[in-house]
């Protein structure tokens, strides 16, 4: 017998209507070539999470210029090469109702130059503990570059096949250390306010749009919280929401954390069932102050907790990561009453450069 939950109703992200409430977060893989072609252990990875009745899969992030590359095996958006790869992703995808998203990112001074061939680049040269690196503050060239590489690599998501693109301006990566008081200390018009920390998001957003159509999905997800003293707050991130919805954005999935703040988006460790979903209120938070759908996640495990988040409308839609590595499976075994609760213990062994794969299964 299948199981009725608002779960399973569709909602729309701008004019694309997802089937059910469950999302894929964003999830480096480390199966790309070295060249950050697609790979057919990729193509495999996402036409199981399909079969498995995921509403929306978004992929792990994509550069859109080798100097952003954060990870090795890490799939590339840089160049029009790539779109017959990428394009090899969403057609098995397409074979059933799933959705899938391309999310575009550009690591900042989270790598180093043996990773990415280069000094990082970043909005102000504040050095970076966790990777040792002190990075490269962007001219106005660089910026201007990069927000045409942002644009041009959601022309080749919408060319792939992909439907929508989804901005990382989280986790203290180049987008997420632009809006963030701690990481962009410039005092020209890229820095300082608000809105002037917003600018090189809000001019990606208008040249996405402009490449793919207004019409084409683009969602962000959103640091809201820094976890550092000088960091991005929920009450800076509420507004850049509001902001962020005016610009155009379809979606906003909430998250938080960076690598120098040692408290990451995965934290280590299953929660009693009321502590699931760490960043849910913060979803919630930013969810009042606008009407685009809202993507709330965090260790979430249970399913009568995801349907309490979507019931009490604190969030539209539930994002996983490693749930779905441990099984892919996980929404058609909601949907056929076969399980209430994820296997996955959060131990977060499944990041390894051999691919992502649940550990606790190869005991």
């Amino acid at each position: 017998m299948k199981i009725d939950s608002i779960l399973f109703t569709p909602v729309k992200i701008g004019k694309l209507e997802v089937p059910n409430r469950f999302v894929r977060s964003a999830t480096h893989d480390f199966m790309a070539n070295r060249d950050g072609s697609v790979s057919d252990r990729q193509v495999a990875l996402f036409e199981t999470l399909a079969r498995g009745g995921v509403g929306l899969i978004i992929t792990g992030h994509a550069y859109v210029n080798t100097s952003g590359i954060a990870s090795p095996y890490q799939t590339g958006a840089d160049k029009d090469e790539l779109i017959d790869g990428l394009s090899r992703i969403t057609k098995v995808v397409h074979k059933n109702p799933s959705c899938i998203f391309l999310q575009l990112s550009h690591a900042g001074r989270q790598t180093t130059p043996k990773i990415c061939g280069c000094t990082p680049f970043a909005p102000s040269a504040v050095y970076e503990p966790t990777f040792k690196v002190m990075p490269k503050e962007m001219s106005q060239k660089n910026i201007r570059d990069l927000i045409h590489d942002f644009s041009q690599a959601g022309r080749r998501a919408k060319q792939a096949g992909f439907d929508g693109v989804q901005l990382h301006v989280a986790h203290g990566y180049l987008l997420s250390s632009f809006i963030s008081p701690y990481t962009n200390r410039r005092s020209d018009e890229w820095g300082g306010s608000l809105s002037n920390r917003l600018r090189i998001v809000g001019e990606i957003i208008e040249g996405t749009k402009g490449s793919t159509g207004k019409d084409f999905p683009l969602i962000v997800k959103l640091n809201s919280e820094d976890f550092l003293s000088e960091g991005l707050g929920i009450d800076e991130s509420i507004e850049i929401a509001k902001i962020l919805e005016k610009k155009g954005v379809d979606g906003i999935e909430v998250s938080g954390g960076m690598a120098e703040a040692g408290k990451g988006s995965v934290w280590k460790g299953l929660r009693e069932e009321d502590k699931e979903g760490y960043f849910v209120d913060n979803a919630s938070k930013i969810k009042q102050a606008v009407t685009i759908p809202v993507f709330g996640l965090g260790g979430i495990r249970t399913f009568s907790v995801m349907e309490k988040i979507i019931e009490e409308g604190k969030a539209d839609l539930v994002s996983m990561s490693r749930a779905f590595i441990r099984d892919p499976f996980l929404v058609k075994k909601f949907r056929d009453g076969e399980i209430q609760k994820s296997e996955c213990i959060s131990c977060n062994r499944c990041f390894n450069l051999r691919g992502i794969s649940c550990a606790d299964l190869k005991k």
